[in-house]
């Protein structure tokens, strides 16, 4: 896998990440979510703390195989690095696709009652609820999406 894009921006790893290369495509969702849940189960995460990292994740990739695009038009190959950080856990996704931060879109309106909701689009508010940190920076030709969620207090897990 190649290194990391931009280390200056990415999180203070209290030690090195674990990462993959999982392709692109649905089958690498898969994988990376596979790949994320082994890694929670084996470096003894909270419950709660994998189930949040799970769906955020979940989230990012659905909505990255589904949009992002090389400029040949294949879909963007993606790869991931995992690891602690002061205070908590991080997950880095990079794609090749063309440039777009989500953490830039707008959350659409809530509907006024059930009847009236539509579903979709509502992906970013369920990350910003369970994230402590989103951000969004282009490295290298690369979509960079940071997120992090917060391990403090009695829950707490050391690497």
């Amino acid at each position: 896998m190649p290194p990391a894009s931009t280390e200056t921006q990415l999180p203070p790893w209290t030690a090195e990440p674990a990462r993959l290369a999982p392709g692109s495509g649905m089958p690498a969702i898969a994988l990376a979510l596979a790949w994320l849940e082994a890694l929670g189960e084996q470096q003894g995460w909270p419950p709660k703390t994998l189930f949040a990292l799970t769906l955020c994740a979940d989230e990012a990739l659905t909505n990255i195989v589904h949009h992002a695009r090389r400029p040949d038009g294949r879909q963007a190959e993606l790869w991931l690095a995992c690891g602690h950080v002061p205070g908590g856990l991080a997950l880095c996704i990079e794609d090749d696709g063309a440039a777009f931060d989500p953490t830039a879109q707008p959350p659409p309106q809530l509907a006024e009652s059930l009847h009236e909701a539509v579903p979709g689009g509502h992906g970013l508010r369920l990350m910003r609820h369970y994230l402590r940190r989103l951000r969004y920076w282009r490295a290298d030709g690369r979509n960079v999406l940071l997120l992090e969620l917060d391990l403090s207090g009695p829950a707490a897990v050391t690497p």
